[in-house]
């Protein structure tokens, strides 16, 4: 075998190597801060239940429901990861990271369907002559959520942030939706447990819950299904692609720069032109170099296709 051939393969070897140990790091970081947060909402849906019960109120047993749906979205992510971590197979040569963005989907459906329910039972309910003065324990049931879904927001997010998950980030914004939906939660407490004449507002803070949570589930699906759509990268984004590439010493010129969303960052594809008169192996060392420097310091990019033109050609000359 030709030396330079094998150095070549010894190198894609190890790249590949390295490239599977990150994704085993990876899955772990995202396996174990979604068992938190499953346990965590466990623990909070009960919380919400018992307190909203004894504490007569409404919006608070609402706040629960949706605590059990984040259960419900942890579940589709924890089992989703091994899925669209799994590496390239002959039936999907390109990975499975399409199934992130479809479970982002199912998590922001599952919101919409939550919060449809709530504001309907609010809204169904809200004439009732007999309206329950809730509890202040109701208050600390929504005080002790929007303390912990804040606190896991940001972990959640922080560790989304560091694996480029759109679906842990979807998972991050429906516990902080979660904790916003406790604010008015814990206001109307407030309010109806200061007048019994504002009882109402619980039914107030049922409503004003499901329409944060609505807010929540579309910019979800919406940044999901422009992923799914093969939308290009912003403006800023294609001009870093360029730059970097027009640093790697042959490169005469750079043109069809093409990028789409994937998993947990951008596929690349672009024309380089370099000078006609370079050997094939000159052109393949500067496609290889421009494709690592890519990879290696471009904006998330984790996969590049590079195909070669003759300077001149392109320019007329």
């Amino acid at each position: 075998m030709d030396p330079s051939v094998e150095s070549h393969l010894k190198e894609e070897a190890l790249l590949d190597c390295d490239q599977q140990e990150k994704t085993r790091e990876k899955v772990k970081k995202e396996c174990r801060i979604t068992l938190i947060g499953m346990i965590v909402n466990i623990l909070l849906a009960a919380l919400k239940f018992a307190l909203g019960i004894v504490g007569r109120s409404q919006a608070l047993v609402a706040d629960g429901v949706h605590s059990l749906s984040d259960i419900t979205s942890d579940i589709a992510v924890y089992f989703g990861i091994k899925l669209w971590s799994a590496p390239a197979d002959e039936s999907h040569p390109y990975g499975h990271w399409r199934m992130e963005s479809m479970i982002s989907i199912l998590i922001g459906v599952i919101i919409a369907a939550v919060a449809i329910g709530i504001g309907f039972n609010s809204v169904v309910t809200f004439r009732d002559e007999d309206l329950t003065q809730p509890r202040m324990i109701a208050f600390v049931g929504a005080l002790v959520s929007i303390v912990a879904k804040e606190f896991l927001y940001r972990w959640t997010k922080k560790v989304g942030k560091e694996t480029k998950s759109s679906a842990i980030i979807a998972n991050a914004w429906h516990h902080r939706s979660d904790a916003f939906s406790s604010i008015p939660v814990a206001l109307a407490v407030i309010a109806s447990v200061i007048s019994p004449k504002l009882a109402f507002m619980d039914h107030v803070g049922a409503m004003v819950v499901s329409l944060v949570i609505l807010i929540a589930a579309w910019n979800i699906v919406k940044t999901a299904i422009s992923t799914l759509a093969d939308r290009g990268v912003a403006s800023d984004v294609k001009n870093q692609i360029e730059s970097i590439v027009m640093t790697i010493k042959g490169v005469r010129s750079v043109h069809a720069i093409r990028s789409r969303s994937v998993g947990p960052g951008i596929h690349v594809d672009l024309h380089l032109m370099v000078d006609p008169e370079i050997t094939v192996r000159k052109g393949h060392d500067i496609s290889e170099n421009a494709k690592k420097e890519l990879i290696e310091n471009g904006p998330d990019v984790i996969d590049v296709i590079v195909h070669i033109e003759p300077f001149e050609k392109l320019n007329g000359e």
